[in-house]
Order: structure tokens, then sequence, then C-alpha cells
């Protein structure tokens, strides 16, 4: 049985504690699903619980805020589940040197120079393009992940974040144009 928003803030007001449980519950599969997605080339178990617990405790931490936005609950902390398990993918496969044997039954072979170069250049862009995404600040780049990354439309975007889908649409449309402009002056096309 699915748990409404509305029923969930309730929980948290009449019992910080009960609601919390019900809320880990509720999302708990969902953050997971996110967190292992991102995670799951570079990570142990426990470094995907870490990352796991700390989506939650980011989320809890900012409820009041939420609350009182009457933000969506879902769309919420799977922005933060997605913006911690990046950080944590950036932080344990920066120094990651990976030695593979070839008699490893995992070892894949690597097709050519060429294609290992191309899909350096696309990770390396895409990081940037984050990168700049989260420059623009809120909530435009929460629209933008939303809206890209999640396939969101404006209506439920703007329910998430308390806007109309125009203001969403119109605040869209301005980031891309400034997103578009910044990385033109770094001399990066998409």
């Amino acid at each position: 049985m699915q748990v409404t928003d509305k029923e969930l803030r309730a929980k948290m007001k009449k019992s910080p504690a009960e609601g919390r449980r019900a809320f880990f519950d509720e999302y708990c599969n969902y953050v997971y699903a996110i967190v292992i997605n991102k995670l799951r080339s570079c990570c142990s178990r426990e470094d995907v619980e870490e990352c796991v617990s700390d989506v939650f405790l980011d989320f809890f931490r900012s409820f009041d805020t939420i609350g009182k936005r009457n933000e969506e609950l879902k769309g919420f902390i799977g922005v933060i589940a997605k913006r911690r398990a990046i950080d944590m993918y950036r932080r344990l496969s920066k120094g990651m040197g990976k030695t593979v044997s070839i008699d490893d039954d995992d070892f894949e072979e690597i097709a050519s120079s060429e294609n290992v170069a191309r899909e350096a250049e696309k990770t390396a862009r895409n990081e940037l393009l984050l990168k700049k995404v989260h420059e623009l600040g809120e909530p435009d780049s929460t629209i933008i992940i939303q809206q890209y990354y999640y396939n969101r439309t404006t209506l439920e975007i703007g329910k998430a974040i308390s806007m109309t889908a125009a203001a969403v649409q119109k605040r869209s449309v301005r980031a891309r144009k400034r997103l578009r402009s910044m990385l033109t002056e770094i001399g990066v096309s998409i």
C-alpha cells in the first residue's frame, strides 16, 4: 500500500520518528535503485549503503524547508539521491587504479583506443555539462535535471517545486539559454 505525501507529512508532524520510518519504508527501494545505478561500477555494497544513508540524512535535515514549500517528496529525494551518488562516484573513482587480469571472467576486451578516447571525451563532456547545470543555481538546475534526466513534464516539475507549469517552462527556456552561453564561453558545443 502506497502512502501519500500528505500522509507522510502528517506522520512527520505527529511523530518525527514514526514519520521517518514510514518515509524510509516508502522510498528506500527508489533511492537504492538510483544510487546503485550510479555506483555499481566502482563501489562496494557498504559504499552504496553509506550513500543511501547519507541521502536520507540530507533529506531529513531539509524536511522542514520542503514541507513549507509543499514539494513532491519523491522528486526531491530523487534529486538528492542522484547528486549524492554522483559525488560519491567522483570521490571513489578519482584515484582508483583498477587492475584486471586477462584470465579474469569479467575481463572485457577493448575494441580500440579510438573507442576509449571517444568514451573518455563523452564522459568528460557530460561531467562538464552537469557542473554547468549545477552552476545555474536553484531552481533552474533542478528544473533542467528533472526535465532532461527524469523526463518529467513542466506540470510535474511545477508541482514538485511549487511553481506553475508556465513559470517552469519560462525558467527552463532561460536556463537553457544561459547554459548554452556558459558552454560557448568555454568553447564547448552541445
